[in-house]
């Protein structure tokens, strides 16, 4: 069934602009003072899970994570929708690269995914590359449906992608192998405080608020949200919305197979794989076993859950094994047994065509040719880097910190702009992490008298402040990039090998 969403109502309901910016410095204050110390406590939480527990003392943490977990959902909805419900919402266009964009959101989301046993996999058409629209609002809109959709997925996987409609839209759409949603239920969902069924407050956490936020974003971009749904099948979320895009340029053909077998029985991984191979003109040819697959001397890729036992001898001189990044010890092992390499899951599609290649021009006979490990899952993903932590909280400095030099870094703190001025005008460092709401010159003013003092080192903004504004006026001062907290580890090694490894690029601050 298929039913409409949104809708282009005016809301006669505005309040004078003394009160809304009243209201709006409220969850501003209230959005720093409740995930400053949740930081802290969710930080903590997952240091506590890498020390040696007993298994009764690693329940009880996952449980207060779980609970962490909920109540962070329900703060960033609850400061969400209170946001745009006053109206104050923005949008701010800017050209989108479509690629980095969805593996980002995917890999954030894979914890979360692979603790429930199930994929989170991205997919984007092969023809795009990138659109005009705002990021920040994009990526809101997919965090918080394929994090609603991991939620209720037990099996199977969440799908994420992004295309082109035959009107030449914009298709975003995200989509699950979940329970399906009753189709009374349909409608009642994007209401305040709706839920499918009432337990689902308590069991799932939150408060209902997430697909509001949606919609209601969805409407401010002039977009229709659809939902289709059937009971025991899953569901589809799909925005569709105007902008201008631009095509990639077509590969050179040679340089990858006609074919490669993927063995899975996981319909998503299938599809995602399948439209990153699309992008090299490369076809897809599934298998529920190795013995099934076509060619014994062609390229394999190989689901690791589809081998209960553990590692077993590969099927081809010409095979990788897919692994989630808590499965990185491994790949040892799965070198022994003749598997060429690895790919770690989400699946990268610049990764999978990389890897695709190298294994086709090399001859039957000759030994593959070893790659760099991904950074997500190297023990340490800047090691030897000279880290400046800017942070007057002592409980997140001293979390920022191990988590830093557990990757690696060498870290001083300075507990203010103006101690971190000092420090710079003596020393140099490969990265610095600002939080935004220090004392006395706040992170802002430092790193606008960074940047006049002629240092390009990257700057990284922390803040607890999760708003859009925050990360568009630290990017406008001369910061290179922003970490909303609580950090995920995910996100901080991102940063980490993007702006100290060989992936940094020059960003436009």
């Amino acid at each position: 069934m298929h039913i409409s969403l949104t809708g282009h109502e005016s809301d006669d309901r505005l309040t004078p602009e003394e009160r809304l910016k009243a209201r709006e410095d409220f969850f501003r204050l209230m959005s720093h003072e409740i995930r400053t110390p949740l930081n802290g406590v969710m930080g903590m939480l997952s240091l506590l899970t890498r020390t040696p527990l007993s298994p009764d003392q690693a329940s009880y943490i996952q449980t207060a994570r779980e609970s962490g977990d909920h109540l962070l959902t329900l703060v960033n909805d609850l400061l969400d929708y209170a946001r745009i419900d006053a109206g104050r919402i923005e949008l701010e266009t800017s050209e989108v690269h479509l690629e980095p964009l969805l593996q980002g959101v995917a890999e954030l989301l894979s914890p979360r995914a692979h603790g429930n046993g199930i994929e989170v996999v991205w997919s984007l058409d092969p023809r795009l590359d990138y659109i005009h629209a705002d990021e920040g609002r994009l990526r809101q809109i997919l965090f918080n449906l394929a994090g609603n959709a991991i939620k209720f997925t037990t099996k199977g996987g969440v799908l994420i992608h992004v295309g082109l409609s035959d009107s030449g839209l914009i298709r975003f759409s995200v989509r699950d192998t979940g329970p399906g949603i009753p189709e009374e239920a349909r409608v009642r969902i994007f209401e305040e405080y709706g839920q499918v069924e009432a337990s689902h407050a308590t069991r799932y956490g939150g408060a209902g608020l997430g697909l509001v936020v949606v919609k209601k974003l969805v409407e401010v971009m002039q977009g229709t949200l659809t939902l289709d749904s059937e009971v025991g099948k899953g569901s589809l979320f799909t925005v569709e919305f105007r902008a201008p895009y631009g095509l990639r340029h077509q590969p050179v053909h040679e340089l990858y197979p006609h074919a490669v077998n993927f063995v899975s029985d996981n319909s998503v991984l299938i599809e995602g794989a399948t439209c990153h191979l699309a992008a090299g003109d490369c076809r897809l040819r599934p298998a529920a076993r190795l013995d099934e697959c076509l060619d014994a001397q062609g390229i394999i890729l190989a689901d690791r859950a589809m081998f209960i036992e553990g590692p077993v001898a590969a099927p081809s001189p010409k095979s990788l094994i897919l692994l989630a990044p808590e499965q990185r010890d491994e790949i040892a092992a799965w070198r022994e047994k003749g598997w060429a390499g690895y790919l770690i899951k989400p699946l990268r599609r610049s990764s999978v065509l990389e890897r695709v290649e190298a294994l086709h021009d090399q001859a039957d006979t000759k030994p593959a040719s070893p790659h760099s490990d991904d950074e997500r899952i190297a023990s340490e993903c800047a090691p030897d880097k000279a880290v400046l932590l800017v942070e007057d909280n002592p409980v997140n400095a001293l979390l920022a910190q191990i988590l830093l030099q557990r990757e690696g870094c060498r870290v001083e703190r300075a507990a203010s702009g103006e101690e971190a001025l000092d420090i710079l005008k003596v020393r140099q460092f490969d990265i610095i992490f600002m939080d935004l709401g220090l004392p006395g010159i706040d992170g802002l003013g430092a790193v606008r008298e960074i940047r006049s003092m002629g240092i390009r080192t990257p700057v990284i903004a922390l803040t607890a402040n999760a708003y859009e504004e925050d990360r568009r006026a630290s990017l406008n001062a001369g910061m290179n990039d922003f970490l909303t907290k609580p950090i995920e580890l995910v996100a901080l090694k991102n940063r980490l090998q993007t702006w100290t490894g060989e992936q940094r690029q020059a960003k436009s601050a």
